[in-house]
């Protein structure tokens, strides 16, 4: 079956948490014979920053950042079996659904895809009238990268007939364990953007505990940070390349991970970066969110944090012995649940159902 699939990148991590995402299951996807086609604007300079060539696995197609070529590629939609639209492409995205949903062919699995459910319903709770949600009853399905039942219940309320998750999970061909770098050398990495939604979370579960233990060494990797007071034990390094996202996970004796606000409110949405850190062996300290124990055991193969206390009296009772076997037990459990090519299996399987019904309602 051919997919056309209309997203923020594939091609370029920059600004766009959720490429990691799209690579493996998308690549898991190719595997059991899907033919894809990538769809992604070229704005926020995401071409200048490209940190992978165009996979052999789909093909790409880069836009303008015009009215005229996201007309152009929306009538791409008309030659595909299954059609998605992504949330956050971030050029005219009302529009492109629009185009997208209006030229795809009778019979095709239309589908919108949401990679921040959280954030996409509170815009329904303050713009009742919002494009998107008006299009609900134009869509077959609405998948989205986490949320649990708290979103799928929103969705259906709204008007969704279907709401699927397909959470976030490991590409052990990308993210695996490497020898450590001594230029990411810390007790404590954190890696992330710097987000209006998350920056509070981050000042109060990184940079407040980095103050709190000066005789610590913390590093923090992302964009956006310049101009950030931090106190003098942490290392600011800028944006870092998904190509050395493996060495930061396993070099420091421990990362953090830290929701955005949404996600931790609603919970059951594990980020990217839980998997990729798992995968590497890394010692993961994450915020507490709802659901955790559902993809890592607390205590086990993850230490779970409620605030910058808590991170604080972790970092001063782990030595690297005890860190090292967490990422273990953390590595074996992803490997063995939680890859792109266990949720492929799940994606394939409801395509299939869900196809199967939309061409019949064509009929």
């Amino acid at each position: 079956m051919k997919i056309a699939f209309y997203g923020s990148s594939i091609v370029s991590a920059y600004w766009n948490g959720a490429a990691t995402y799209y690579r493996g299951l998308l690549r898991a996807l190719a595997q059991k014979g899907y033919d894809i086609t990538f769809y992604e604007p070229d704005v926020y300079d995401r071409q200048k920053h490209r940190d992978i060539d165009p996979p052999d696995w789909c093909r790409v197609v880069v836009y303008d950042g015009t009215i005229e070529a996201l007309k152009r590629v929306g009538t791409d939609s008309a030659q595909a079996d299954i059609v998605v639209k992504a949330s956050g492409v971030g050029f005219e995205d009302d529009l492109l659904l629009q185009e997208v949903l209006g030229n795809a062919r009778p019979g095709a699995l239309k589908i919108f895809w949401d990679v921040d459910a959280p954030a996409t319903l509170a815009e329904f709770r303050v713009h009742p009238d919002h494009p998107l949600r008006k299009a609900l009853g134009e869509l077959d399905l609405i998948m989205t990268y986490g949320g649990g039942d708290p979103v799928v219940d929103a969705y259906r309320a709204l008007g969704a007939g279907s709401c699927i998750p397909v959470y976030n999970a490991l590409d052990p061909t990308t993210h695996h364990p490497v020898p450590e770098e001594a230029r990411f050398t810390s007790d404590l990495g954190f890696l992330g953007n710097r987000l209006p939604d998350r920056e509070a979370r981050v000042e109060r579960f990184f940079l407040e505990p980095a103050m709190r233990l000066p005789q610590q060494t913390f590093l923090l990797g992302g964009s956006g940070w310049g101009g950030k007071p931090m106190s003098r034990n942490v290392n600011f390094i800028g944006h870092v390349s998904t190509r050395d996202h493996n060495a930061f996970n396993v070099t420091p004796k421990a990362v953090l991970n830290i929701s955005r606000a949404s996600m931790a409110e609603n919970g059951f949405s594990p980020a990217t970066r839980v998997f990729e850190a798992a995968g590497a062996g890394a010692c993961l300290i994450t915020d507490h969110w709802e659901g955790i124990e559902l993809f890592l055991k607390p205590d086990e193969e993850v230490l779970v944090a409620r605030d910058g206390k808590d991170v604080v009296d972790i970092l001063a009772g782990l030595d690297r012995e005890r860190a090292k076997a967490i990422g273990e037990r953390a590595l074996t459990r992803v490997l063995s649940e939680h890859t792109y090519a266990h949720r492929a299996e799940q994606v394939d399987a409801i395509f299939r159902t869900c196809s199967n019904a939309a061409r019949e309602a064509a009929e």
